[in-house]
């Protein structure tokens, strides 16, 4: 383990960022159209109680992360091979999400500038951060987040004076009935964002104050299904049902239509640089998590080694997982979800869990 240990206050920080990064980005829910916001809210109820699972597993093992208390539970060798799988899915993530900032920059603003240099250049930014550890990393999360809030603050107000928010766009509510809602959790918000929390089984065990890491991590992810939910009804009521549910980014065309006192508009920018921030965050998060649990598999001492040749290799990913944006978007929507998704965040952590108990009461006994 790192010789270091997060604060309450940054660990806070880590998981509102964290869930909240691409989240903004796109519409989780959006096939329960003017429900999305509800199936938000589903989504969150089942992710607090998946952390409670993670929580225990912690409980049971509050020294070393994921990649180690599976070779205790489930044997060295297949702890191993699960643990490698964790990685794997890691590097995917950080793959994925990369991609997803980089079209969104390439699409919006950046539109003669290959994909390739934007993602190289977002990624050699959170590699020389890897590089310098996660204490550092915590420490700018700190003051990032209080430049997101107060922009994102300022932008709500905006929206809201420029009466551009109509509140009968979510009505009726339940119009399909709550099969549709459900369905949208089932598919989509119970795992983006709620249910990669998994992440920070690789984290958890550096937190400082080991008897406030629930109240820590569920108040952060309260604060970031609060703030999702919020952004869902704000781009339902501004841009109606079918733009909202047929818009790749909604809360950048939100944004676009803001005119306020003929002179306050194209705040596209300050989107921007939200997009890269949290970006950077998310994908941190990810990229370190699978460094740390590859260094821990393979017995490595200097994680840092794995930095750069992990990195190559979520790099030329992040270009080659798709050959498009509508087949990226597709295939996250009809397959990762129950292929990647349900087995690394429901699944596993469950039948770990289960284990664990009955592992820990024989011993006890």
């Amino acid at each position: 383990m790192e010789k270091i240990k997060i604060d309450s206050y940054q660990m806070f920080v880590l998981v509102v960022l964290f869930e909240m990064g691409s989240a903004i980005l796109f519409a989780p829910g959006s096939q329960a159209k003017q429900d999305a916001w509800i199936s938000i809210l589903l989504g969150l109820a089942v992710g607090l109680v998946l952390f409670w699972v993670y929580y225990r597993l912690y409980k049971f093992f509050p020294d070393v992360p994921l990649t180690s208390y599976l070779q205790i539970l489930v044997g060295k060798w297949i702890g191993r091979f699960i643990g490698f799988l964790y990685v794997i899915y890691f590097m995917y993530q950080a793959t994925r999400i990369l991609r997803d900032f980089g079209e969104l920059l390439v699409t919006s603003i950046y539109t003669n500038t290959p994909l390739f240099i934007i993602n190289s250049l977002m990624l050699l930014t959170i590699i020389y951060a890897i590089h310098k550890g996660l204490e550092v990393i915590a420490r700018v999360s700190e003051l990032f987040f209080i430049f997101i809030y107060l922009f994102a603050l300022a932008g709500f107000l905006v929206i809201m004076f420029s009466d551009l928010i109509h509140l009968e766009n979510i009505k009726p509510i339940f119009e399909y009935g709550v099969v549709p809602v459900i369905k949208a959790s089932m598919q989509t918000t119970i795992y983006f964002p709620f249910g990669e929390m998994v992440t920070f089984t690789m984290l958890l065990p550096f937190f400082k104050n080991q008897k406030k890491v629930k109240w820590v991590c569920l108040g952060g992810m309260l604060l970031a299904g609060i703030n999702i939910v919020i952004t869902s009804v704000v781009n339902i009521s501004v841009l109606g049902v079918d733009s909202f549910t047929r818009s790749t980014f909604p809360l950048l065309t939100t944004i676009s239509r803001i005119h306020f006192s003929n002179f306050l508009e194209r705040l596209d920018v300050f989107y921007i640089l939200y997009v890269i921030i949290a970006g950077f965050f998310k994908i941190t998060i990810f990229f370190y998590s699978a460094v740390y649990g590859a260094a821990d598999i393979f017995k490595i001492e200097d994680y840092r080694k794995l930095v750069f040749p992990l990195g190559v290799i979520i790099l030329f990913g992040s270009i080659t997982i798709a050959a498009n944006s509508s087949e990226h978007i597709d295939e996250g929507l009809k397959y990762i979800s129950f292929i990647l998704h349900l087995p690394f965040q429901i699944i596993i952590p469950i039948a770990l869990l289960i284990i664990a108990f009955f592992r820990f009461s024989k011993r006890d006994k």
